[in-house]
């Protein structure tokens, strides 16, 4: 790896160049055992050790963070008036650019993947990828025989939108709650799917990317990192 100011190395990451040169002024930063004084100082990330307020500070190229996500917050990367979901990312986890790949509604609660990797967050939402989303689905009244063909073969809407068939098996406990598989992510998709075969949904939980699960001990809004195994189970 070629070398590179170390002021804008950390503001790849979290820190923004500003940010990046007060925690250099204000003696926070470390490099191999002394600390930085010029914010001009080269470092290559491969091979020098670097520390913020004593412990290593890693450049990674991308983040993936897994959430739980809770009712009332927004999938958005900002917003005036409504808190988001990159608003419960760990500060530890923070850095520029971060964003949801993929929209959960307000309402709507599991597990969302934030990261500010774009090419990845493309490949997951494309319906071409065939990456599956699995949710948790609560209806008002259990689906008829006809509307579960019906969502399995794919609905056509009167607007002329066109959702791809589905896979979708009935709780052995509850007639009213389904597991149901999607590759698509289309505006309010499930809702507006069970409205249309007289069954609207109540409650919608996510709870798979890919074969990846959400972490059922993280509790609604809490977020850790995803590990290089648990990508691979999304895009495999």
């Amino acid at each position: 790896m070629a070398l590179e100011r170390i002021d804008k190395w950390l503001s790849a990451g979290q820190y923004s160049r500003k940010e990046a040169k007060q925690l250099i002024k204000d003696r926070r930063v470390m490099l191999n055992g002394k600390p930085v004084t010029d914010a001009g100082q080269k470092v290559n990330a491969d091979t020098d050790e670097v520390l913020l307020d004593g412990k290593p500070f890693s450049l990674k190229k991308y983040i993936y963070i897994m959430l739980n996500k809770p009712q009332g917050v927004v999938s958005a990367s900002r917003s005036p008036n409504e808190k988001t979901v990159v608003d419960l990312v760990p500060e530890h986890l923070k850095r520029n650019g971060l964003f949801p790949a993929g929209r959960l509604d307000k309402d709507t609660t599991g597990f969302v993947l934030i990261t500010d990797d774009g090419a990845f967050a493309h490949n997951i939402l494309s319906p071409k990828h065939h990456v599956e989303k699995t949710y948790l689905v609560t209806v008002e009244n259990p689906l008829t025989k006809d509307g579960k063909m019906r969502l399995e073969e794919g609905l056509e809407m009167r607007d002329g939108t066109r959702f791809l068939p589905a896979y979708v098996k009935q709780s052995e406990e509850d007639a009213c709650i389904f597991e149901v598989k999607i590759c698509e992510g289309k505006y309010h998709q499930i809702k507006r799917m069970f409205a249309a075969v007289g069954s609207p949904v109540v409650a919608l939980k996510r709870t798979h990317i890919g074969k990846l699960a959400l972490d059922e001990t993280l509790q609604p809004g809490q977020a850790r990192e995803l590990t290089k195994e648990e990508l691979e189970q999304i895009t495999k």
